[in-house]
């Protein structure tokens, strides 16, 4: 059975471990999470104000660096390309990093939603 990749939920994420209810972003429980040998990656949504939806998800991955240590970096697919962000040490991916990096991400090129045909402008 394959892995399901945990994702962030308004600030929150679900505990993996099923052992707490929820691990708070920029907590000593988040960061001690990002930290554990078990956690490779997460997911974290992508909101379009313009719409006021969720219109996608960047995956954040942890990977091993030539220099040592372990990195994260957000990787996105928009349309035939993938973005890649890098983020840093575990220290550095906070709620207003990852934030920062959605924004980023979706004015880079996830388009804009469009209106239905059925939608008609009084203008």
């Amino acid at each position: 059975m394959g892995q399901t990749t945990p994702c962030v939920y308004d600030r929150w994420l679900p505990d993996p471990t099923g052992c707490a209810p929820e691990i708070r972003l920029d907590s000593p429980a988040w960061f001690a999470w990002l930290e554990a040998a078990t956690t490779t990656r997460f997911a974290y949504p992508i909101y379009d104000s313009r719409c006021g939806y969720i219109v996608g998800v960047m995956t954040v991955r942890k990977e091993r660096r030539a220099r040592g240590g372990w990195y994260w970096t957000v990787y996105r697919r928009v349309g035939a390309k993938l973005r890649k962000h890098y983020l840093g040490r575990s220290a550095t991916v906070t709620q207003a990093r990852l934030a920062a990096i959605a924004a980023d991400l979706l004015a880079e090129g996830t388009p804009a939603p469009r209106a239905s045909k059925h939608e008609t402008s009084i203008f």
